[in-house]
């Protein structure tokens, strides 16, 4: 056998290799796609999307996935989130769903029950232990023309919605404390009080309480610079 029709015959059994090769290849992946089934379009962060983003075309992709295992939820195309936000952090390929969607259908509003209201004051207390979901009663000091004053007992058992230290000038070292910001859950005729002590009494104090602790005096307690 000569060299040339050694190397054709050699090149022929490649060729047949190959076609072969290539054949179970083929025949492999359409296994697979019929046991996967048919695909669908997933929609996925295409970069980082900080929460608040908008979700648009310059962030979101469409992915395709085996439909088995594609999120139920999944939205399937970026013009379904026209108008939405990201609702939490998203990091880079992860799927978009209603789970970590801000479409505004969210009533607005406070968190607060039907008849009741959210009081914001600034009282001396201590942001390490005015916390949100705590309980606190609030202390109201006035003080008179004469000199004379008193501190009365004026809030029992409020819930605190949202708290955070507050710096308050020139007075948080005279009266010997640092001071607090705090959101409180109450009626509205508590609010109108509380608006009127942060605007016209001479302090307002944040007492928290122990935890479960629901216990309230019969009447508002009040004492006056004789301390009785």
């Amino acid at each position: 056998m000569t060299r040339r029709r050694r190397a054709a015959l050699l090149l022929g059994v490649a060729i047949v290799l190959g076609t072969l090769a290539a054949s179970d290849v083929s025949g492999r992946e359409r296994a697979l796609s019929r046991s996967l089934g048919p695909t669908v379009p997933v929609v996925v962060a295409r970069v980082a999307i900080a929460a608040g983003d908008p979700l648009d075309a310059r962030r979101l992709a469409l992915r395709r996935v085996p439909a088995r295992y594609a999120p139920a939820s999944a939205y399937a195309s970026v013009p379904a989130l026209a108008g939405a936000r990201a609702a939490v952090a998203l990091r880079p390929g992860e799927d978009v769903g209603p789970a970590v969607v801000d479409d505004g259908a969210q009533a607005a509003g406070a968190p607060v029950r039907p008849g009741e209201r959210v009081a914001e004051i600034v009282a001396h207390g201590s942001p390490e232990l005015v916390r949100p979901g705590g309980r606190v009663d609030v202390l109201v000091t006035r003080q008179g023309g004469d000199g004379s004053g008193s501190t009365t007992l004026a809030l029992q058992d409020a819930e605190v919605l949202a708290a955070a230290p507050a710096a308050v000038e020139g007075q948080d070292a005279a009266s010997g404390g640092p001071s607090v910001a705090v959101s409180l859950r109450v009626t509205l005729r508590q609010a109108v009080y509380l608006a009127a002590a942060q605007a016209f009494a001479r302090e307002l104090r944040i007492l928290p309480r122990a935890a479960g602790d629901h216990r309230r005096s019969a009447a508002a307690t009040t004492v006056g610079t004789a301390l009785g």
